[in-house]
């Protein structure tokens, strides 16, 4: 699966409406969440196929005119009802809409305007709708099959660039609406953010409703499995302050998934012929026992996800790439063995299956990361594998990958100019590799300094600010700080450097 491509509809019965499909496209995975103001979200993930990518999939999919209504005059009325802003509406301040109505006419719609479309808006005569006069410049984009389905305003929007995620989870994982007032002294502070967070809470009459129905406030359509990769003896362990000895005792006893999976070919035939990847759409991982099960229903709604080990953990890096297409391994000695003979290294194994031909496991590796990394995270990859990894052609691998690695910088500036700053960075990251955009034959950019160099500050002025956020602070966040602070500026061997704070 590429890239993921997002649909977002707010609805609240939209969920169990299985058609669902025949609007939005074919779908990998759907989290629907019930979020406070009792919309539902549904977070679909769209396979490659069925992205909208052109201006045609733009028009099939959202609209932005008023419907003939001589062709569709039940799509019409819906639409005059619900699905325009006119002068009177609550969005208007001095005469300007905040929401940026009236749009300007448009005969095609355009792509990726700063993440979002331009939509179609051709120019019409305009229509009465009660005192005003409206034209498609005033129209909310909708979908004809959704709004004619449920009679109601359903704004739908294409969001397919990297702003898509932030967009998706703000609504998700927001919470409740609060409302929070405090009269105190002046002077005093005495603040405890877990009180202010129950007392503070509102719920509204949907909310208390969809609750006394005990209807459900969230659905997952798949259900997603976590696959250890790890070399042998070097499992990840989570132990207390003074415990670490008991710890490895205990893990040392302890199976992960993936040896659990060693252990059932040992014990199952029938397991041989299938990938340690694909294992969980036949088995299911029995945390009480430590093994593996037969499954007996339900391996068609099931994701499995091996963790991305980055190429500087090199070992990992191609067990992990040797579990994605070994079957039937009994033991990290049987995962070394190629035809017979014993490799010394999980790399030399790749190499004995002949999966490091060429640059292909590179390409794989960018293509894999292109799915849930950010382009600034892309091209720290790129620069990792230049520097760590033996590309034959890496002009090539900066030619086969180059959207990915530039799209943050397409949005902001161009498609001409967009690369030219992704090089610049990339010339930047390639320094701590004593490498350069010269040495490995790629394009030369020359942008001036000040495009690239970092932003100043003001160092009075933030520890002025930092003094000012310190005095607003309770007994107990002070504490935390001071320790965090301490570990910071302490170069001592003994001082902890890794804390973790929990909290609501």
């Amino acid at each position: 699966m590429n890239k993921k491509a997002y649909g977002l509809i707010h609805h609240p019965w939209l969920k169990h409406d299985q058609r669902l499909n025949d609007v939005s496209a074919t779908i990998m995975r759907k989290l629907t969440e019930m979020n406070r103001q009792m919309y539902t979200l549904a977070d679909c993930y769209f396979d490659s196929e069925s992205k909208i990518r052109t201006k045609d999939d733009i028009d099939k999919f959202v609209s932005a005119e008023l419907p003939d209504p001589c062709t569709d005059l039940r799509l019409f009325q819906i639409v005059t009802k619900c699905m325009h802003k006119c002068i009177n509406s609550p969005f208007m301040r001095d005469g300007q809409c905040c929401k940026s109505f009236a749009k300007q006419f448009k005969d095609d719609a355009e792509e990726n305007v700063n993440g979002y479309p331009i939509y179609r808006r051709r120019a019409t005569e305009p229509v009465q709708v009660g005192k005003y006069s409206i034209d498609n410049r005033w129209v909310v984009p909708y979908n004809p099959w959704l709004l004619k389905k449920f009679n109601a305003h359903i704004n739908v929007e294409v969001c397919a660039s990297v702003k898509s995620v932030k967009y998706l989870y703000k609504y998700v994982y927001k919470g409740h609406d609060v409302a929070s007032v405090k009269i105190q002294k002046e002077g005093a502070l005495d603040h405890d953010e877990i009180l202010s967070f129950v007392e503070g809470r509102y719920v509204s009459a949907r909310d208390a409703m969809w609750h006394l129905n005990e209807f459900n406030l969230s659905h997952k359509s798949h259900t997603v499995v976590r696959l250890a990769v790890h070399l042998q003896q070097q499992q990840p362990i989570v132990y207390e302050d003074g415990q670490e000895a008991q710890a490895i005792e205990r893990a040392a006893l302890r199976k992960t998934t993936l040896t659990s999976w060693f252990e059932l070919n040992k014990n199952d035939p029938s397991a041989h012929n299938i990938s340690y990847s694909d294992i969980p759409q036949y088995y299911v991982f029995d945390k009480s026992t430590i093994n593996w099960k037969k499954r007996q229903r339900g391996g068609q709604n099931v994701i499995e996800r091996l963790p991305v080990v980055s190429i500087l953990d090199t070992e990992r890096y191609y067990l992990r790439m040797l579990l994605l297409r070994k079957s039937g391994a009994i033991s990290f000695e049987d995962i070394l063995t190629v035809n017979g003979l014993r490799c010394i290294t999980f790399q030399q194994a790749c190499q004995g299956y002949r999966l490091l031909r060429g640059d292909q496991q590179w390409h794989d590796t960018l293509n894999e990361a292109a799915q849930f990394q950010s382009p600034r995270q892309l091209r720290m990859l790129f620069a990792i594998i230049c520097g760590f990894g033996e590309v034959e052609d890496v002009p090539d691998l900066w030619v086969q990958h180059q959207v990915s690695l530039c799209e943050d910088f397409v949005h902001r500036y161009s498609e001409q100019t967009g690369p030219h700053y992704a090089l610049a960075d990339i010339e930047e990251l390639l320094t701590s590799y004593n490498l350069s955009l010269q040495k490995l034959q790629l394009p030369t950019v020359d942008l001036p300094a000040s495009v690239l160099e970092r932003a100043n500050f003001d160092v009075v002025e933030e520890q002025a600010k930092a003094n000012s956020y310190t005095m607003q602070l309770n007994s107990e966040q002070r504490n935390v700080v001071e320790i965090l602070l301490s570990a910071v500026y302490n170069n001592a061997a003994d001082t902890p450097k890794c804390y973790i704070l929990d909290g609501p």
